[in-house]
């Protein structure tokens, strides 16, 4: 399995900076790696964007696309944290964490495992690769987790798209530095989101 990173290369300078050149180019590059999902204390979340916060992790998620915070009183008992798009009254879109949602889970691949048989039948994996997540240094191999990504039809039930909808999926499942399985997820209309939005989801997640 693949190891996917996240953030900027740095280049080379050609010329040997002294002084305040020096300061200056220590405080760019600080500014790069606090942007990279994978190698930061906190990942960097893309402009329009919002955060859901839980005490696992935390996440991005497309606010100025339409998603909003779901509030605790309406989210399924089993979301911690759950940010919705809604058109028309159907639901078009869904970011979702669970967490402790399996028993028995120590690590990403047996995160991984639980989550992906939730996923359902008639869905198609992608790809499943392994993901380094952004979170502070001691968190130490809770920033390991597994990404799987996938396509569905809508079951078309509880205001989601007519049944056989083609959808699109991207989740992330770990286990936090206290030893709570989580899985992540953005579920959505297929083509609504394209890869470079997916990406930017995982490499939003900051461990705890």
């Amino acid at each position: 399995m693949s190891t996917r990173t996240w953030g900027a290369l740095w280049p080379r300078r050609r010329r040997t900076a002294t002084g305040a050149a020096v300061t200056a180019a220590v405080a760019a590059a600080a500014v790069l790696l606090t942007g990279c999902g994978g190698d930061a204390d906190k990942a960097s979340v893309p402009e329009g964007w919002g955060t859901l916060e839980t005490g696992s992790l935390s996440v991005g998620y497309p606010k100025g696309e339409g998603y909003a915070e779901q509030p605790a009183a309406e989210r399924a008992k089993a979301n911690a944290a759950v940010a919705l798009k809604e058109e028309d009254g159907i639901r078009t879109g869904m970011v979702s964490v669970q967490l402790d949602f399996a028993t028995g889970v120590h690590d990403a691949a047996g995160a991984a495992a639980a989550a992906g048989a939730g996923i359902g039948l008639g869905s198609t994996r992608k790809a499943t690769d392994d993901v380094r997540l952004a979170g502070p240094e001691d968190a130490g191999e809770a920033r390991e987790a597994r990404r799987i990504d996938y396509d569905f039809t809508s079951d078309g039930q509880e205001d989601t798209p007519n049944r056989g909808t083609p959808m699109t999926g991207v989740l992330v499942a770990g286990v936090d530095s206290k030893g709570v399985p989580f899985v992540v997820r953005l579920n959505a209309v297929k083509d609504a989101v394209d890869a470079e939005d997916l990406d930017a989801f995982v490499g939003s997640i900051t461990v705890k």
